[in-house]
């Protein structure tokens, strides 16, 4: 864990001191200068836009007596988890399929004609109402930093559920998509210029053959800031 964590402030001290010109010898962009643009680029669409994610649902199988699970890395949030019939994993309910119900209704109990609709309807009611007073649905708390999935229940059996979620795309989606790219290399430039002024504002002039030559340091950081 130690190691991990000094990794991690490593990594950002790289970064901080990409952004205030180090490493430029002759006072231009090095690769890992526009790299870091491009992933800061990157890190703030993640931040703000609601294009960087795609709502999916992902199925996983919840054991008994067990409360906390790890889910993929892309996954950035988990808005509901949906049972596959009613009463499993739990004490007490009944264990029966909705779709199957309306299905026996629909073309075996009824003589002469196809219905069941409205018995469908009903039972659907009475199953929201039961999750209301019963307290059917699983609750949960997910940690997006750990990706870690805790439920607030203790499973009675094994139960496969599908989990309403949101993934984040990856950066070849993101790189290609036609509402960010645009944006994403604007803003990937201003950063390069506020790179590159960082590093020419260390010096007002440098030695040339018709003598001092200024740098634009300071305009090159106010573009950036305006753009």
């Amino acid at each position: 864990m130690a190691k991990q964590r000094n990794k991690i402030k490593n990594d950002v001290i790289k970064q901080i001191r990409l952004l205030l010109g180090d490493g430029m010898v002759d006072i231009e962009l090095d690769p890992e200068h526009y790299d870091l643009s491009i992933d800061i680029a990157l890190d703030k669409i993640r931040q703000r836009s609601e294009n960087a994610v795609q709502e999916d649902f992902y199925s996983i199988e919840l054991k008994k007596e067990v409360e906390e699970y790890t889910l993929p890395i892309e996954i950035t949030e988990v808005k509901k988890i949906h049972h596959r019939s009613f009463g499993h994993g739990i004490s007490s309910g009944v264990d029966m399929d909705p779709f199957e119900l309306a299905y026996a209704n629909s073309y075996f109990f009824m003589n002469n004609h196809v219905g069941g609709i409205s018995t469908y309807e009903l039972f659907s009611q009475y199953r929201e109402t039961l999750n209301r007073v019963a307290a059917t649905d699983i609750q949960f708390i997910w940690n997006p930093t750990t990706h870690k999935l805790k439920l607030l229940r203790k499973m009675r059996a094994d139960e496969m559920v599908l989990l309403h979620v949101y993934l984040e795309r990856s950066e070849d989606q993101l790189l290609t998509d036609p509402y960010l790219k645009s944006w994403m290399r604007d803003y990937s430039t201003a950063y390069c210029k506020k790179m590159i002024g960082e590093a020419r504002s260390k010096f007002a002039t440098l030695p040339g053959a018709q003598g001092g030559v200024s740098l634009n340091g300071d305009a090159l950081k106010a573009d950036a800031m305006a753009d």
